[in-house]
C-alpha cells in the first residue's frame, strides 16, 4: 500500500473571530497547489483514492490535482493519526491512498509509521510525503519513498 500526505498550501491567516475552516489558499499557495499537482500527476500510479479534509484550503489544493476526490471529516483539524490510519485502511488497503490534509495530524501520521522518536515531524505547507508498506521476508516495512515540496520544483 502507499500513503501519500499532501499538506494544504499556504492559506490566508484567519480574520479575527473568523472560521478556520473558511481559509483560502493565498495566490502563492494557489502556486504551490499547482506546482505539486503538476509533479504529482506525473508520478501518481493509476486507481489512485483522494481523500481530503473539509475545510476550504484543503479542498482548493486537493482541486488543483484534477482528478475526483472525497471530502472526509475525520482529516479535519484535530482529528487524529488513528482516524487517519483507519480511513485509508493502513497498512490493509491495495493500492494507492493520496490524503490532503493538515498539521499537526500528518506530522503525527509520519513520526508513527517511521517510528520516529519525535511525535511529531514538521511537514511543510505544500509538500508531500510518500510512503509504502511492504512485506519483506518475514517482515512488515515502512518505507520512505519521497518527500516533495514545491519551492524545489
Amino acid at each position: 500500500m502507499d500513503l501519500i500526505l499532501w499538506r494544504h498550501a499556504e492559506a490566508e491567516e484567519a480574520p479575527e473571530g473568523g472560521e478556520d475552516l473558511e481559509r483560502a489558499l493565498t495566490s502563492r499557495g494557489e502556486k504551490q497547489a499547482a506546482r505539486m499537482a503538476g509533479w504529482l500527476d506525473r508520478q501518481l500510479p493509476e486507481g489512485l483514492r483522494v481523500l481530503a479534509s473539509p475545510a476550504k484550503r484543503t479542498e482548493q489544493t486537493a482541486r488543483a490535482l484534477g482528478r475526483k476526490f472525497k471530502l472526509r471529516a475525520e482529516l479535519l483539524p484535530g482529528g487524529s493519526p488513528a482516524d487517519l490510519l483507519e480511513l485509508v485502511q493502513w497498512p490493509r488497503s491495495r493500492g494507492a491512498v493520496l490524503v490532503v490534509g493538515h498539521q499537526p495530524m500528518l506530522g503525527q501520521v509520519v513520526a508513527h509509521l517511521l517510528a520516529l522518536q519525535a511525535s511529531d515531524c514538521a511537514i511543510r505547507k505544500g509538500a508531500v510525503w510518500w510512503l509504502r508498506h511492504r512485506q519483506r521476508l518475514e517482515a512488515e516495512e515502512t518505507v520512505l519513498m519521497a518527500v516533495q515540496s514545491p519551492e524545489f520544483l
